[in-house]
């Protein structure tokens, strides 16, 4: 990326009243981020559910100015970052429609095919909880999956901790600048997330980990993952919250039933209870409803049909899951270029058309 895309880019990010919706559309309307910026606003208010109002700061010279000086800031210091448009952009995050235009990582994070799960739950952990994370994570290390999580106190921290010690990668998603950890104990923990996996934000290198930052963290927490597990919550909190952001981007969302006595399992046991969340008891129950137990070698031979007259997108999925065999939901509408919104209904017909069929995690195959 250029300097001075990555430049408008900042000012976009900080300009009151756009956010990473209307940015996205801004620039996929202009071409750029600095495209937008030399546009009149007369162009930009008459886009589609942008307004004059939208836009009223977009022009402010400050958000200039103090681009300028993260710019430097982020140079001078060799900071790394990726936009929603770089290949190096976490994928699943690109299919979230409010996901940062911009994030800035350290670390050694790499993505070659692994699952991606985040963990995350209450900061007043349990040894139930405690001893559930340690076994869960111990129990899918074979399938070695990504284990995201807040670096929070509690349940978070735990997570990181346990992929740690199965030789798992692990992401630390922050809620404020990359420069600053918090909470200030977890600094100890801060060298061994480095190693095995590293930490990602969309904050600026000053900034604080204010609460409506921590509101904005969860749905990057939600956003990078195929599926969200829920340990111990309380009937309202953080964890509730990226349960519900996970659920809108149509992800798995499991949670650990526990006591009705205990305070702490009441948030998981109404997450099952209205249906928002899978039950999990164990390891086991994760890895059949994500079908990780399902081997290429242990595929059943089916009978293709030989005429099949479908048309537009239809045709479309249709060809590429006989191509590729079964596919998840979220690489079906990268591949197939077809928004998620869209491709679900697509299927659910083709399903009732008895072309294809679903299986468990989200997966689906042709007849």
């Amino acid at each position: 990326m250029k300097k001075k895309e990555l430049l408008y880019l900042l000012a976009l990010q900080k300009a009151k009243g756009i956010g990473p919706i209307n940015a996205k559309k801004l620039i996929a309307h202009t071409g750029s981020a600095e495209a937008i910026f030399s546009q009149k606003k007369s162009v930009l208010e008459k886009i589609n559910g942008i307004g004059r109002f939208t836009i009223q700061d977009l022009h402010n010279t400050e958000n200039l100015k103090n681009a300028e000086k993260e710019l430097n800031y982020i140079l001078s210091h060799n900071i790394r970052y990726t936009s929603f448009l770089d290949d190096d952009y976490p994928q699943k995050l690109q299919h979230c429609i409010d996901g940062p235009i911009l994030l800035f990582h350290d670390g050694t994070i790499h993505y070659e095919k692994q699952p991606i799960i985040s963990i995350v739950g209450t900061r007043k952990m349990t040894s139930y909880g405690r001893n559930f994370v340690e076994k869960l994570i111990d129990g899918i290390k074979e399938y070695n999956p990504i284990i995201v999580s807040g670096f929070a106190y509690g349940i978070d921290i735990e997570a990181h901790k346990a992929a740690i010690q199965n030789k798992l990668q692990t992401i630390a998603v922050l809620a404020n600048g990359i420069d600053k950890i918090y909470p200030k104990v977890h600094q100890k923990y801060v060298h061994q997330v480095l190693e095995n996996g590293g930490f990602y934000t969309e904050h600026w290198h000053n900034e604080e980990p204010l609460r409506e930052h921590f509101l904005n963290r969860n749905r990057i927490v939600a956003g990078i993952s195929d599926a969200t597990i829920i340990i111990e919550s309380a009937d309202k909190g953080g964890s509730l919250v990226t349960a519900g952001i996970a659920n809108s981007y149509d992800r798995d969302v499991f949670a650990v039933p526990g006591r009705t006595t205990d305070l702490n399992s009441q948030g998981c046991n109404n997450l099952i209870r209205t249906n928002r969340a899978a039950l999990l008891n164990s390891a086991k129950d994760l890895v059949y409803m994500l079908n990780w137990d399902q081997k290429e070698n242990s595929k059943k031979v089916i009978q293709r049909q030989l005429f099949v007259d479908l048309k537009g997108d239809k045709k479309i999925i249709y060809d590429y899951l006989l191509e590729n065999g079964k596919t998840l939901l979220d690489s079906i509408s990268l591949a197939c270029k077809i928004p998620i919104y869209k491709i679900s209904g697509i299927l659910v017909n083709l399903e009732l058309q008895g072309f294809v069929r679903p299986l468990p995690g989200k997966l689906f195959e042709v007849i």
